[in-house]
């Protein structure tokens, strides 16, 4: 499965628009994406795709995730996302 490291840029981490932002771009890409903490179990990573998820994720600017997909495409839908959560998302 293929996985992908990112750290959060966005002065408010993982919280309200940002959240948002991600969150319909990882329900977008045709794949499942899920979401972790690095460090985290895979099998307790959450949905990408859920703002709810990603609220309980807590992530802050500055820490690392782990996203992993599967399926036809995930490559290329894990490297969008994780330019996305490099990007200052609260900036744009």
């Amino acid at each position: 499965m293929p996985e992908r490291i990112a750290t959060i840029a966005s002065r408010s981490g993982l919280h309200a628009r940002p959240a948002a932002l991600f969150a319909e771009a990882a329900g977008d890409v045709g794949v499942e994406v899920t979401i972790a903490m690095q460090g985290e179990p895979a099998d307790e990573a959450l949905d990408a795709s859920s703002i709810l998820s990603l609220m309980t994720l807590g992530a802050a600017k500055g820490d690392v995730v782990v996203l992993r997909a599967e399926g036809e495409g995930a490559d290329a839908a894990l490297d969008s996302l994780v330019k996305l959560l490099e990007t200052d998302l609260d900036a744009e």
